[in-house]
């Protein structure tokens, strides 16, 4: 596979996952539009592409992403319009890692803070090097989170600890934000592209169509009342009876081999 162009982002089709690496490394990948709208256009490749099943979102060089490029922001070329349009595309990225049919897991190397740590909590899973820092500093220094923070932190770490995370601004390393639920695991610093790999490789196993319905229902699951959740849930199940993949789980089953799924 040709590695697509990208200005601030790299991709690689490795096997059946997707890596995703933002690439500003001089800047700690600090964001720019361009990052934002790379970011998104990579995601979307990785989902219209059926040899991905599972993707990898992680970044080049000595951090994750130490958030906004206060450098660029600081040059004033704006007008408010242009500013307002930037401030969605932070939240377009999000959403898009919180809708996308396929898993994404980031593995946070170095640094991730605020708009990187809202990308980072807004993935399905999150490996965090044990020495790497993550925060929400807006507070601190005069702005406000985005990417759906509010909602997503008191998910993950409670109601209290979200407003700590929030008000007090602290970085944590990846041993407190695995000890408090923030982050799915906190490995090695030299073992975090491998167990991210390894990591991906075993959600790409499993079978596309049900990772799909998983995750939605998962993520939206909290908005609806039980009665809705148990008909979709339902619905899940007999979307899944009709697919190749369905049969293809009963006979690895029943002849004790691992499935090979198609995703249809």
């Amino acid at each position: 596979m040709t590695r697509p162009a990208y200005e601030t982002v790299l991709y690689d089709r490795i096997d059946h996952y997707a890596d995703i690496r933002f690439n500003r490394p001089h800047r700690l990948n600090a964001v720019v539009e361009q990052l934002y709208l790379d970011t998104i256009d990579a995601l979307r490749r990785a989902e219209a592409d059926p040899e991905v099943r599972a993707i990898v979102l992680t970044g080049e060089g000595r951090a994750f992403c130490v958030g906004a490029d206060l450098k660029e922001h600081g040059s004033g070329h704006r007008n408010a319009y242009q500013r307002r349009q930037y401030l969605q595309l932070g939240n377009d990225v999000c959403e898009t890692l919180f809708n996308l049919k396929k898993p994404v897991v980031a593995a946070v190397n170095g640094y991730a803070l605020g708009a990187g740590a809202e990308m980072a909590v807004a993935c399905d899973f999150v490996l965090m090097a044990e020495n790497a820092q993550i925060g929400f500093p807006e507070v601190s220094i005069g702005t406000n989170v985005g990417g759906g923070v509010t909602q997503t932190l008191p998910r993950l770490v409670g109601l209290a600890r979200a407003r700590e995370l929030l008000f007090m601004g602290d970085r944590i390393d990846g041993r407190e934000a695995a000890r408090i639920g923030l982050v799915t695991r906190s490995v090695s610093d030299s073992e975090l592209p491998a167990q991210a790999a390894a990591f991906a490789q075993r959600l790409a196993s499993k079978a596309p169509v049900s990772m799909a319905l998983a995750k939605g229902l998962l993520n939206h699951g909290e908005s609806r009342d039980l009665q809705t959740q148990l008909g979709l849930e339902l619905d899940g199940v007999f979307a899944c009876t009709v697919t190749e993949d369905w049969q293809e789980g009963i006979d690895a089953f029943a002849e004790k081999r691992a499935p090979r799924f198609k995703g249809r």
